[in-house]
C-alpha cells in the first residue's frame, strides 16, 4: 500500500494526458489552488454523480481561485465519452499505470462489499498555490462530497 498524503506535505507533481489528449501538468498550475480527485471508473453511477456534482460547482469554484481536476485509470477516449455523455466541463486525466494514484496513496486494499480488495481509494485533495497539500481525504463518499468540501472550504 503506497503511503497517504497529509496536509503540509509536497503534492506529488506529476504529468497526465486528458480526455482532449492534451498534457496537463500539476506544476504549471502553480498560483492557483487545485482539488485533485481520484476515482474508480468513469461512467459507473457513483463516479458519475460526483463528476456531475463537480460540473455543477465548477463555475464557483473557479471563482474562488480552484482548478478542479479528476483522476481515473480510464483511457482518453472512454474519459471523453464520459465528458460527452454527461455534459462534464471539468478536466478528466488518465493515469492508465496508476503511478500518480499511489504517488497519492489512492490506489491500495480497500474494503469493498466487506471484503478487503486492492483498488483505487476515492479520494480528494487541494493543493495550495505553492504546491503542498491542504486537504487530504480517503474514502470519501461520492454523493454529497463536493457539497461536503465546499462546506469545508468555507466557500458555501
Amino acid at each position: 500500500m503506497s503511503e497517504r498524503l497529509a496536509p503540509g506535505d509536497v503534492a506529488p507533481d506529476f504529468t497526465l494526458e486528458s480526455d482532449t489528449g492534451e498534457q496537463v501538468t500539476l506544476s504549471d498550475l502553480r498560483g492557483r489552488k487545485v482539488i485533485v480527485y481520484f476515482y474508480p471508473a468513469a461512467m459507473t453511477p457513483g463516479c458519475t454523480k460526483q463528476a456531475c456534482d463537480f460540473t455543477d460547482s465548477l463555475d464557483s469554484l473557479k471563482g474562488a481561485g480552484y482548478e478542479v481536476l479528476g483522476i481515473s485509470k480510464d483511457k482518453p477516449a472512454k474519459l471523453a465519452k464520459f465528458r460527452e455523455r454527461d455534459s462534464l466541463t471539468l478536466t478528466l486525466l488518465s493515469d492508465e499505470s496508476l503511478d500518480v494514484h499511489k504517488a497519492y496513496g489512492a490506489f491500495g486494499t480497500k474494503k469493498l462489499y466487506g471484503k478487503e480488495v486492492e483498488g483505487v481509494i476515492r479520494s480528494t485533495f487541494v493543493v495550495d498555490e505553492e504546491g503542498a497539500v491542504e486537504v487530504a481525504q480517503y474514502n470519501v463518499k461520492a454523493t454529497g462530497h463536493v457539497a461536503k468540501l465546499r462546506r469545508e472550504l468555507g466557500l458555501d
